[in-house]
């Protein structure tokens, strides 16, 4: 943390676990604090995955992650 400067963006790459998103948000929290901008990886369904083996976590953030084209 005592390297994060004023002014940069740190982007949380931690695992897709429960204890990843407590991390994350531990850290986002820690770095708001600071006024430091963070952001996290995208996630969603993989490129050539069948949505039939999608769980439902990963339906819903790869929705809430969705783009216009």
């Amino acid at each position: 943390m005592s390297r994060v400067t004023n002014g940069m963006e740190v982007i949380l790459a931690t695992n897709p676990s429960v204890e990843g998103e407590a991390t994350a948000l531990y850290i986002g929290k820690l770095l708001k604090e600071k006024g430091i901008k963070s952001s996290r990886l995208a996630r969603g369904i993989p490129v050539g995955g069948a949505l039939e083996y999608i769980d439902e976590a990963t339906l819903i953030r790869a929705i809430e992650g969705r783009v216009s084209l």
